[in-house]
């Protein structure tokens, strides 16, 4: 796992990149990157990457890496499950190897194959490649979004230039960036806690790749760009089943020169995870996190009864109160953005407490409820929804998840967000226009044996990547490398092939994930492979209150939301969760990033509309 930063330069007379600039950039990220730091410099621009040591630990691996002719350059964060296929191909055509790192090995596939390389990569993966001849850039990211990658262009008065970034607060480093809010995505935020929508971010002109995009640019006429996607090539064949597909997947998850463990909440997920981790490796480090509230959460029970069954050293990490609070504002000050869940802080509380036992590589379930049907009370919506069309078209799917899972509502938002913001936000017009384009997009090429599997490739599409960068920013704020082998395409290959009947049947009582506890009965205790999906492990609900003073009292918060609204949450936070878990969020984050800045007020922020201010996606 690695941290890159780079800024390239658009045009011939573009100014010289001081490299206390790029270096400033680089080790905004040394979170991500704690082991190593390298830059490349050139008359194209200045590349910088921070290096966490997880395959091959010597030099050879250091980043950037270069060609032996040093025409190609490549930063990378990532990593390839299917490295040792891909250098037995690279091997018949010539190339050879001085080191074990994957980073090579995408190195060689990236010249050999150019662009073509999208269709034969497995893994997670966001990098920059500059071929200095040809005078072309690849920008990249993984099928499943597990990987993220930032960019903006800028004119900085003496010429264009790419500035690219694994977070946003790389990319503001630099002095020609403009730091202003997205009125689009904050609107779009109080909604869906997503601080993406499509290519758009929170900050107005930095765009993200989204899941499976490469951007091939030639740096001389950036104008003529031409992206692809993964996710455009037809559906694959899966070549085996359920249990073959993730046996095979965890198994190419576990390779690693550093201290792995698992997270093990005591689901099922984790829990396949986890037992096939311990066959394979045979001592194995299993954490898991949570709160210690009467009648709330039962993950410590379950996952300690599951390790002293599996035979694994288990740590319990306490979440109280106080240190949820303390590592909320951290992680927003550092990261750059506002928290989507609740759960990152967990996330984040375990992965601080496994590297600090010397773990560097964590195993994660994340992935399998959207790809198998897992939970339940969104797919028994769905499934209300389907029959409450009696058999008209369903080109409002989209419409439908946006209204039943929005944090604030449709019909609530305009008595939250003040007028200047939800107007320069067009009304959630671009939102909802973007759900009604996701789910016709997944709803065209989806499997015709239930109207239901739309709707969960919904949820691959628009929840996952959600939940992959969660985990990412969380863990790789403490310096640790989350897998996650359920988000593998293979694995969403073999998913997305099932019949709706193997993977959810609905009824009393209802059946989720039927595929994967099939594959894996046998194997696991009764109570493990039956235990419904629990979310929320934390009482955020209940957390909250010591914000709403300042909440009260901030002026950006005063900027954002009506005196209604913020009278309504402060009085009672635990009651409107809903509303205050995104307002709280909005108002830490407008005070880290703008401060007493007049970038967020009316009459900058939302002096007009913002709909071509980042490209949509």
């Amino acid at each position: 796992m690695c941290g890159i930063a780079s800024i390239l330069n658009l045009d011939a007379q573009s100014p010289h990149i001081p490299r206390a600039l790029i270096e400033r950039m680089r080790d905004r990220l040394t979170h991500r990157g704690p082991d190593d730091a390298g830059l490349w410099e050139g008359p194209l621009g200045s590349i910088g990457h921070r290096r966490l040591s997880v395959i091959d630990l010597t030099p050879a691996g250091h980043q950037p890496m270069l060609s032996e002719d040093q025409r190609y350059i490549l930063a990378y964060n990532g990593e390839l499950y299917n490295d040792h296929d891909l250098r037995s191909q690279l091997a018949t055509l010539g190339c050879s190897f001085k080191s074990s790192c994957d980073t090579e090995t995408l190195l060689h596939a990236l010249i050999t194959w150019g662009p073509q390389a999208i269709d034969k990569l497995r893994g997670m993966y966001a990098f920059v490649f500059v071929d200095t001849k040809a005078r072309t850039a690849i920008l990249a990211r993984d099928p499943m979004g597990i990987k993220p990658l930032y960019h903006t262009t800028i004119d900085t008065g003496n010429g264009r230039q790419l500035i690219v970034g694994s977070e946003t607060p790389a990319i503001l480093e630099h002095p020609d960036v403009v730091r202003k809010p997205d009125p689009i995505t904050v609107s779009a935020y109080l909604s869906s806690i997503r601080t993406t929508l499509g290519q758009r971010t929170m900050f107005e002109g930095i765009s993200t790749l989204t899941p499976g995009q490469w951007l091939h640019i030639p740096l001389d006429t950036p104008e003529h760009t031409t992206t692809a996607n993964w996710w455009d090539n037809p559906t694959r064949t899966p070549t085996q089943g359920v249990r073959q597909t993730i046996e095979d997947s965890i198994h190419r998850h576990l390779r690693t020169d550093v201290p792995m463990c698992t997270l093990l909440s005591g689901g099922l997920d984790s829990a396949i995870t986890t037992l096939l981790a311990k066959r394979s490796l045979g001592e194995l480090n299993t954490y898991c996190a949570g709160a210690r509230v009467e009648g709330f959460s039962d993950d410590f029970a379950f996952a300690a009864s599951l390790a002293k069954e599996l035979g694994t050293t288990h740590t319990e990490v306490e979440i109280t109160q106080d240190g949820f609070i303390e590592r909320w504002k951290h992680m927003v000050n550092q990261l750059g953005v506002p928290l989507s869940t609740p759960n990152e802080v967990a996330i984040y509380e375990v992965a601080a407490a496994l590297r600090k036992q010397g773990h560097i590589v964590a195993i994660s379930g994340e992935g399998a409820d959207e790809l198998f049907a897992g939970y339940a009370p969104v797919m028994e919506q769905a499934t209300a929804h389907i029959a409450g069309l009696n058999g008209k078209d369903d080109s409002d799917g989209g419409l439908f998840h946006l209204a039943s899972n929005a944090w604030i509502s449709d019909e609530l938002k305009p008595g939250v967000l003040r007028e200047p913001w939800f107007d320069a936000a067009d009304g959630d017009a671009h939102l909802k226009e973007h759900y009604v384009q996701a789910f016709n997009e997944v709803r065209s090429n989806a499997p015709a044996d239930s109207p239901l599997q739309s709707h969960l490739r919904f949820q691959r599409r628009m929840n996952l990547p959600n939940l992959l960068q969660r985990l990412d920013s969380s863990t790789m704020l403490a310096g640790v490398e989350g897998r996650t082998p359920y988000a593998d395409i293979e694995v969403a290959n073999c998913a997305e092939a099932l019949a709706m009947n193997e993977k959810y049947i609905p009824g009393e009582p209802e059946q989720t994930k039927i595929a994967l506890r099939r594959a894996f009965k046998d194997d696991l205790p009764t109570e493990i492979v039956n235990r419904p999906k629990a979310s929320f492990p934390l009482p955020f609900q209940h957390w909250m209150a010591p914000l709403t003073d300042q909440l009260f009292t901030s002026p950006i918060a005063r900027e954002f939301f009506t005196e209604q609204s913020l009278g309504l949450v402060c009085a009672r936070p635990t009651n409107y969760w809903h509303m205050a878990w995104p307002m709280i969020n909005l108002m830490l984050w407008g005070e880290n990033q703008f401060g007493d800045s007049s970038a967020y007020k009316d009459d900058s922020a939302c002096s007009g509309k913002y709909s071509s201010s980042t490209t949509s996606g």
